[in-house]
């Protein structure tokens, strides 16, 4: 079992980057999927995005296309998600999450079997 940690979190003014960090221990991150996901208060867990284990997929959710990019770091065995142009929209607790089989890319929370315990990020307007 994969353990996952995310970092980087915080509060930032809208038009803002910021970049989230997610470090997995126990399993190296190439032999999952590993994806993004964030729920504000009284809304479903959202789809950010995923990268498949060999690094050769990227999906990313319709309201942060364009803005968000997945990158790892194989080395570091660690994640990110690197957000540009912040929105109050995104707004929300951002929680990172590992899935089997690491040759694509699940959309749906409950595709991913290990969860980190989640940062916040606040977008100020």
């Amino acid at each position: 079992q994969v353990q996952l940690v995310e970092s980087g979190g915080g509060l930032v003014q809208a038009a803002d980057s910021l970049r989230l960090s997610c470090a997995a221990s126990g399993r190296t991150i190439s032999n999952y999927c590993m994806g993004w996901f964030r729920q504000a208060p009284g809304k479903d867990r959202e789809f950010v995005g995923g990268i498949s284990g060999a690094g050769a997929i990227t999906l990313y959710g319709d309201s942060v296309k364009g803005r968000f990019t997945i990158s790892r770091d194989i080395a570091r065995n660690t994640v990110y998600l690197q957000m540009d142009s912040l929105k109050p929209e995104d707004t929300a607790v951002y929680y990172c999450a590992a899935a089997f089989p690491p040759w694509t890319v699940a959309t749906l929370p409950g595709g991913y079997a290990s969860w980190g315990q989640g940062t916040q990020v606040t977008v100020s307007s």
